[in-house]
């Protein structure tokens, strides 16, 4: 009787310990995915902030050219921030 309760013990233990870092690498994942679409709002909200200053000087057509830019480079941090998700889910 004793072994079997040292047997359920040590599984439990095993169980608790591998559950323990799995949660933890899951919520390491999701601070990269927000990291990544915090980073993609930055670049988003620069691009609008050049493209108005532009447009403010007459600029059309660069302050489109702004915009686009920071649609581009948010777009590159939201694949980063995802790539990185990824990678922590993996390990």
């Amino acid at each position: 009787m004793r072994s079997f309760m040292i047997v359920i013990m040590a599984f439990l233990f095993v169980f608790v310990g591998v559950q323990r870092f799995a949660h933890a690498d899951e919520m390491k994942a999701n601070s990269e995915e927000m990291k990544g679409e915090a980073k993609a709002k930055v670049e988003n909200a620069k691009g609008e902030m050049k493209g108005a200053v532009e447009d403010a000087k007459g600029n059309k057509m660069k302050g489109s050219m702004e915009r686009a830019k920071g649609k581009t480079k948010a777009a590159g941090e939201r694949i980063k921030g995802n790539a990185k998700e990824l990678k922590e889910k993996a390990e």
